[in-house]
């Protein structure tokens, strides 16, 4: 910010005029003040004592009348504490830092350009064999925030997805809706795509088990059972259908997917997620399939005696890597081969971030290795946004299934919370109609559930709390969506008053200390921002913002606003508010949250 700027060009100024030496500007270190302390920045004197040559707290002192003298209109005052020099920054420093974040519509954000480095990050990969459930949730929730929070820090973002359309799962599907579907479609029975093919997914599974069973009680153990029932027998023979594009197989398969695609994007759009390429695992695994053997060729990797290939990466300190069985069918690494080759020739991607739970740290360690084999510039430094799992308290909500919590049902329990939770507060804003009350449910609904996802560090396992999510107060969305709506009614009710709102601020505004605290944090958020984006953590944000509107609603509560006599005062508060209000709007808006006009 200015105001450390300018102090920092005077440390160097001043080490000059005092000792006589030069130093870096990168050696000047500033922190905020600790609170049992005068003051609202601190200099921490330690690295310049082998240039002074003196006792820490003499060299503070020293520094500290330099710059009271040197620049007094950003230094006030100073005191000295061992090797810690505490700066009081001059109220109307203060009041300039506003009036330029006031002035700047895109405070804390960097604009890419077409030089800017280019960002894929891939997220969501759903199976086309079930509806997305709540882990899907927080992998959809995690990649759009990083790929909003990374295209703020100046990089051009591509959001990419990898659907896993084809293998014997898909298979289970079909051929249970052949069997048992009696011809239904969505349109037949009201029942969305992708969970009607779930539906027949669980179809297979219980017939399936009921052969099992049979074939148990005539003699057969339990392994030659699940390999000998003909349901399994029948899915594995339209697998080997579906590989030779038997035309019969292949138009069912699409016919189904496309079910299951209408379905993805209903929830998709609910959730506010997007994507701006979308891969298939159809078409990429024998892209990879051609990588091996093209790596095989140079050596790269080899053939066992089954004429199964394999990658030896016991140089690297890991083991012998499956990339193609024996009978020439891929696995998962082949089809992530195949899709980075596909991605690398349609963009020229700089670095490539996968978000993928953490039982899949160790694929992702070796597909670094593999793609950096490969030729791939960027394999060696791909990113695994590692996450943990996310799991509901027993009893607080039911599943379609029992055991799966299904995200349709997620997001439709808590916009009906989010309405019930509202109806007090709502009902006060008499002139609100039933469209825009089921607007206001729709959006703290769904603020409740990304942020309370959101705001726990990504590498943790999470409890998803619905009740507590939803709560109007504590480190909640909706607490922080009802700030903004109360900041949104005061500006409001100051323009109804005729009161207007200035680009420049009057320097003649005497400021407590909880409004220079506010500004200090509002000058925060471009740090924190860039934080987000080099730690590759949304939490920081989510924190951030609970953390500014906590000090918000302390200051709202002891000090008036629009009933202020003194006139600077008021339109400083109002611009203060103002300002609040927008960076709770862009740092939510980084998550994905959007934030209400009114509640």
């Amino acid at each position: 910010m200015e105001i450390e700027n300018k102090i920092v060009s005077a440390v160097v100024l001043g080490i000059k005029t005092l000792y006589g030496q030069d130093i870096a500007p990168e050696t000047v270190q500033l922190q905020k003040t600790k609170k049992e302390f005068a003051g609202h920045l601190t200099l921490v004197v330690f690295p310049f004592l082998k240039i002074s040559r003196k006792k820490p707290e003499d060299t503070a002192q020293e520094l500290g009348h330099f710059l009271k003298t040197e620049i007094p209109s950003v230094v006030a005052d100073f005191n000295a504490v061992k090797g810690f020099l505490n700066l009081v920054i001059a109220p109307a420093s203060w009041i300039g830092l506003l009036t330029d974040i006031h002035q700047d519509a895109q405070f804390g954000l960097t604009e890419a350009t077409d030089l800017s480095p280019l960002v894929m990050i891939e997220y969501s990969s759903p199976n086309t064999n079930k509806p997305l459930h709540l882990g899907h949730v927080r992998n959809n929730l995690l990649g759009c925030a990083l790929a909003n929070i990374m295209a703020a820090n100046g990089n051009r973002v591509v959001k990419t997805n990898i659907v896993n359309d084809r293998g014997i799962h898909i298979c289970k599907s079909m051929l249970a809706w052949l069997k048992y579907g009696n011809g239904a479609t969505p349109e037949s029975t009201g029942i969305k795509g992708d969970h009607l093919i779930g539906d027949y997914y669980v179809a297979f599974d219980k017939h399936y088990k009921e052969q099992i069973k049979e074939l148990m009680e005539e003699g057969m153990s339990e392994e030659e059972a699940k390999n000998e029932a003909p349901l399994i027998k029948e899915a594995r023979e339209m697998l080997v259908k579906w590989e030779n594009n038997d035309p019969e197989v292949r138009a069912l398969w699409r016919k189904m997917n496309e079910w299951v695609y209408a379905g993805f994007d209903v929830t998709y759009k609910a959730l506010g997620v997007s994507f701006d390429k979308i891969y298939y695992e159809s078409e990429t695994y024998l892209e990879g399939k051609e990588k091996v053997l093209e790596g095989l060729d140079k050596g790269l990797f080899f053939r066992k005696e089954d004429g199964s290939v394999w990658a030896d990466l016991t140089p690297e300190g890991l083991d012998e890597k499956l990339l193609l069985r024996s009978d020439g069918t891929s696995v998962y690494m082949t089809q992530d081969i195949g899709t980075a080759k596909l991605r690398f020739r349609d963009y020229p991607i700089d670095k490539m971030i996968y978000v993928v739970g953490n039982e899949q740290n160790y694929h992702f360690q070796v597909l670094s290795i593999l793609l950096d084999k490969l030729g791939f510039e960027w394999g060696k430094d791909l990113v695994h946004f590692s996450y943990g799992m996310v799991e509901l308290p027993n009893g607080k909500m039911k599943s379609r299934e029992g055991t799966v919590v299904d995200a349709d049902d997620l997001v439709a329990e808590m916009i009906g919370s989010a309405r019930k939770m509202s109806e007090d507060k709502i009902n006060k804003l008499t002139d609100l109609g039933e469209d825009e009350a089921n607007e206001i449910a729709r959006i703290v609904g769904l603020g409740a559930l990304k942020y309370f996802i959101l705001k726990v560090d990504a590498r943790k396992n999470m409890l998803f709390n619905p009740a507590e999510s939803i709560d109007f107060n504590g480190n909640t969305g909706p607490f922080i969506q009802y700030t903004y709506a109360r900041i949104r009614s005061i500006l409001r009710k100051a323009s109804e008053a005729g009161i207007s709102i200035p680009e420049t601020l009057s320097a003649q505004t005497d400021l407590s200390e909880k409004e220079i605290s506010l500004i200090q944090m509002l000058a925060d958020f471009p740090n924190v921002v860039k934080q987000a984006g080099s730690d590759y953590n949304p939490s920081c944000i989510a924190n951030y913002c609970y953390d500014l509107v906590k000090e918000y609603n302390q200051f709202y509560h002891d000090f008036s606003i629009l009933h202020e006599e003194d006139e600077n005062k008021k339109t400083f508060r109002l611009v203060l508010s103002a300002e609040i209000s927008k960076i709770i709007r862009t740092g939510m808006g980084l998550l994905g949250i959007e934030v209400p006009e009114r509640m």
